[in-house]
């Protein structure tokens, strides 16, 4: 499934780009407390997305362990729900009902690898 591969990619290119932004653009304006929120958005979006990577190549060589494949894009959706909405959070931008993404995104993380383990 080179389609996860390389969305996988993005991501890990991403995770870099905000954890370089994140350590040279914000470590002066975000707060010690925030800076520590960002930065375990971008430690759960890099291993996450090379994790994703390396699911894709394995499905690429062997299509049919289609759980593998779901378990993917599964930690794909999570980094988007958790990492996304820590990058938010440390901007202040995300309040009330809406930090319940956190926990959802966490939940896609652990679904995720759970079809890996059952599908491999």
């Amino acid at each position: 499934m080179m389609a996860l591969v390389r969305v996988g990619a993005v991501f890990a290119f991403l995770a870099v780009a905000l954890g370089a932004f994140g350590a040279h653009a914000l470590r002066s304006r975000l707060g010690e407390d925030k800076l520590k929120i960002y930065q375990t958005g971008v430690l759960y979006h890099l291993v996450h997305a090379v994790a994703a990577v390396a699911l894709g190549m394995l499905t690429a060589i062997r299509p049919h362990l289609h759980l593998v494949a779901d378990g993917g894009w599964c930690l794909l959706l999570g980094v988007v729900l958790f990492s996304g909405s820590l990058y938010l959070m440390a901007a202040d931008r995300l309040r009330g009902r809406w930090g319940m993404v956190t926990p959802l995104g966490g939940l896609f993380l652990l679904a995720g690898w759970i079809l890996v383990a059952l599908g491999a």
